[in-house]
């Protein structure tokens, strides 16, 4: 199974991810594992990335396309993968479209976690820590036994300054602004799946599995 994995942040993307690689026996490939793992093997494209990381700029598409390229012509996805975090734009997607097509591949599936944004807020801004022993919580999901102390060791829990409502909100937007052209593209190729993200997660990986059976 060749398979793009999308959605917002706070939809369980990760959990959902790890359920497909031990299901479908497919690496789970990020653009950040796949910038690592180039630079680790010092490939030329790797290294270059490397330059562009390090100077603090963007690293360009051609360089980026590159590395994709080479991960996926690699030997462990030869039986599929589940790609994440790649492509960010129509134009990479086009480019993705093209390295599959030279590797006789097609993407199966982009699978898109939907989550309303009022519950992915609500995800987003619960996390709570504690400031003596980092143990992390939820009010909604995973509340301590006393509100805003710590079961463990009796401290206080405290919200990062990036789980706040206006932060979670400028995330979310500044993701649909980003993602919104490349759920039209995929539907434009026959390839999106919209899963329902606000079940819960055995729902959520249910649908998941249903839906790729038909996508086989």
């Amino acid at each position: 199974m060749q398979i793009l994995l999308m959605g917002p942040p706070g939809a369980g993307k990760g959990t959902q991810a790890e359920f497909l690689t031990d299901a479908y026996k497919i690496p789970h490939i990020s653009t950040g594992d796949m910038f690592r793992k180039a630079q680790a093997d010092g490939t030329a494209l790797g290294l270059e990335a490397k330059r562009y990381m390090e100077a603090g700029d963007l690293v360009p598409d051609e360089v980026t396309i590159g590395i994709v390229r080479e991960r996926l012509a690699e030997a462990d996805c030869k039986k599929g993968f589940l790609l994440d975090g790649f492509p960010r734009t129509v134009a990479q997607a086009e480019a993705l479209k093209g390295i599959l097509s030279d590797l006789n591949m097609q993407l199966d599936a982009a699978l898109n976690i939907d989550v309303a944004e009022e519950e992915l807020i609500k995800r987003l801004t619960g996390r709570r820590i504690c400031k003596t022993c980092g143990a992390t919580y939820h009010t909604v999901f995973n509340p301590p036994q006393k509100a805003d102390v710590c079961d463990k060791d009796g401290g206080p829990l405290y919200q990062r300054k990036d789980d706040t409502v206006e932060t979670a909100k400028n995330r979310l937007s500044v993701y649909t602004g980003q993602t919104q052209p490349l759920i039209d593209y995929y539907q434009k190729e026959g390839v999106l799946v919209a899963i329902n993200g606000q079940q819960d997660v055995s729902a959520v990986t249910a649908d998941i599995k249903k839906a790729l059976e038909v996508c086989r």
